[in-house]
Parts: C-alpha cells; structure tokens; sequence
C-alpha cells in the first residue's frame, strides 16, 4: 500500500496520459498544457487533435483560432466544428481567408468541416476552403450569392504566394480528381457531401452552382426555404444535347422542411417529378414527404427511400410505392400513422385478392407472431404485408414511429 500512495501522474505511461486528456475539451486541454513542459508536450500530440469541436467554446474568436492553428493544429486533424458570431453581440469577422489557407497548409488531411452560425459572406467563393474537405456541413451560416461556384481559369494556375502552401494538398487533390476526371480535367472541388441545415440563404442559384460539383455524391436540404422546384427540376440529371446533364454523379438526396409551421412556400420535391438520372437514396421529411411522395415513381432508379417527421396513412404509401418495384429499403423515421378506416386494398387483376392473402399467411415472414404480439418497431403490421405483396424484395424498417389515435 505504501508503494501506491508513492505513485503519482509523473509515473504514468504516456500513452495512458494521452487517452486520459482525450476526455478533455479543447478548452481544457489548452489549460493542461500549462501545467509544466511534460503536460505542454504531450498536449499537443496529434492523436489529441484528430477531431476537435469547439462548438461548445462560446468565447471563441479570430484571435483564438490563430493560436490554436498555430501551436496545436497539425496534421493529424480529420474533423473540425466550429461556432461562428453571426448570432453573437460582438459581430466581426470570424473566418478569414488568410486563416482558411493557414488552415489547408497546416492541416492537410481535414476532410469534415462543419460550421455552426458562421458569417460565410466575405468569402469570395467556396474554392478558399481547404481543398482536402470531403463533408461540408453548413448550419445556420450566411452565404454569398456566388459561394458555390467554382471558376475553372483559377483552377490550373494558382498564385506564386500561395503555390508552396498547398503543393503537397493540391498533389493529392489532383490525383483524386484525375481518377474521376481524367488526366486532362483540372482538378475541381473534392467535396463528396455537403449538408444543409437552416441555411435561409441557400436559393435556386446556389443550387445551380453545384451542378459544377463533378465529386458530389450526397446533398442534404434541411429547411432550405428558398429552393423551389423549378430549381429541383432544372438540376435533376437528366439526357441532353452534350450528355447527362445536371448533378449527375449525385447518388443520395435529402429534402425536409421541419421548421415554420403554417408558413406558405412552394414545395421542392415536385421537382423531382422529372425525373432523376443515377438516384439511388432519396429522403424525404416534413411537409416534402406527400408530394415527394407522388413524385417519387418517375425515379426509375432509386433503390432506397427514407421517410420521416411525418403523417402518412397506409393508403398512401401503398399507392404511392405501387410503382418502385426496384426499391430495396422503405425506412420510416419518426412517422406517425393514420388509422385506416377500410381494410387495405391490394389492386390486381380479377379477383387476387383472395388468393394473396392465402399466399401472405402461408409466407414464412413472421405475419402471425406480429398479430399476436405487437412489436413497437412494426406499428403496422398490415402495411409491411401489403407491400410484401408489391415489393417483395423490399425491407421495411420502423424507428420511432407510432400510431395516431381518434378521440371517438
């Protein structure tokens, strides 16, 4: 016992001491480091700065962010958050794009950024940030009408004050950009996602901007108030005259609007009546779930469909998913239920429809455990056996859905 009361921090392993400060914020691991030389060396292991968040850290300024890129960012950070000032009483510029690039040099292996009520509207374009970032989530941020869009004669020649400090990233980005591109394309912007979220800003020319986005494979819209379906339409990919046009390497989208009750707007996912090159993951939310709904069946491609934050009634979704006999996933989020006042009707030709309910009660899919026991993941057990009988190779997935009850 004796020995044990001996024993003190300084006699830990600094291997264990790292994962002991990894619980730490930033803000207490910079005041860790002020402890003594050991505490101040190992604080600034990379292994410490993979992902850091400094959402939390209200006090944050410009003049922070240089200390902290300056002594502690290196190149082992992956992911980055941050909270800019656009709510904040202080004001001023938070994000400039001398620390932008100070960023790409120092860190060239960030590839998530996330930005929290930041003031995006001194930034020329969207080309200033680092050229690694493969997730752009925007939330609550000010855009520029022309952030989105990338100007191809800057692309090839870069100024000389600035060619030494992106060399090894630009090397890597090009290499990426070739694969896709090939070798004679200039490289363009590597962003693979970019998220959405509250960005009243975002309009139907910022969306026409990301039609230039040749790496863009997941767009998330979130109460994007803004973007019409026109602006939906006219960036669908679709054949034309040189090709496939619009966002055509564009694989997953997202389009909900959760927030402003009662507010009149037009709807964007009627856009999607056009019809969508290459979609395979289309997920719809709040008050674009209906028309996405029946817009839906014109996606000849898409094999995954999320639905959420929603009332449905079982007659809708049948009638809506009549025609998507090439979905593989039908996912249910947050959705409540309507009763159904009839038995669902599974249209067919003469008379099948005894004849498919004998073959869903002879179908080894667990129908009669359902009936007798109700699962809380499966609300509706008539609907998973009415889109058995539509999509039988469709998976249904429950979360947190629920059953709306009649006051009669």
């Amino acid at each position: 016992m004796d020995q044990f009361k001996a024993c003190n921090v300084d006699y830990f392993p600094e291997n264990i001491l790292i994962d002991v400060l990894s619980y730490l914020s930033v803000r207490e691991l910079v005041r860790a480091g002020r402890v003594c030389k050991r505490w101040r060396r190992l604080v600034k292991d990379q292994r410490l700065w993979r992902v850091v968040d400094l959402t939390a850290w209200k006090g944050v300024t410009s003049r922070i962010l240089w200390v902290l890129l300056r002594q502690y960012l290196g190149c082992g950070l992956r992911c980055l958050r941050l909270r800019g000032l656009l709510l904040s009483a202080r004001g001023g510029t938070f994000l400039s794009e001398s620390w932008l690039k100070a960023l790409s040099t120092k860190c060239p292996r960030l590839s998530k950024l996330y930005l929290l009520h930041a003031d995006l509207r001194s930034l020329p374009n969207c080309q200033i940030l680092p050229p690694s970032l493969q997730v752009l989530e925007l939330r609550a941020c000010e855009l520029p009408r022309n952030f989105f869009s990338q100007s191809l004669s800057a692309s090839p020649a870069q100024p000389q004050e600035g060619a030494e400090a992106t060399s090894s990233v630009g090397a890597q980005q090009q290499g990426r950009n070739r694969k896709r591109k090939g070798p004679d394309c200039p490289a363009g912007i590597a962003i693979e996602r970019l998220v959405l979220n509250n960005v009243p800003s975002f309009t139907d020319q910022h969306l026409q901007s990301l039609t230039s986005w040749e790496g863009l494979r997941r767009l998330e819209l979130r109460d994007t108030f803004r973007v019409t379906a026109n602006g939906v339409r006219s960036c669908a990919a679709k054949d034309g005259l040189c090709g496939v046009e619009g966002l055509s390497g564009l694989k997953f989208l997202e389009i909900g609007i959760i927030g402003r009750q009662g507010y009149q707007l037009q709807v964007a996912s009627l856009g999607l009546g056009a019809g969508w090159l290459g979609l395979e993951e289309l997920s719809l939310g709040g008050k674009e779930v209906r028309p996405g709904l029946l817009c839906a069946s014109r996606l000849k491609d898409l094999k995954r469909l999320c639905l959420w934050a929603c009332t449905l009634s079982e007659l809708q979704i049948v009638r809506s998913c009549r025609m998507l006999r090439g979905l593989r996933q039908l996912e249910f989020l947050d959705v409540t239920f309507q009763p159904r006042q009839s038995p669902p009707v599974v249209k067919g030709e003469g008379g099948e429809e005894e004849e498919q309910d004998g073959e869903e009660a002879a179908a080894p899919d667990s129908s009669n455990d359902e009936n007798r026991t109700p699962d809380i993941n499966d609300p509706i057990p008539s609907l998973r056996r009415s889109l058995a009988v539509l999509l039988p190779s469709c998976t249904l997935v429950f979360t947190n859905c629920s059953v709306q009850i009649n006051a009669e």
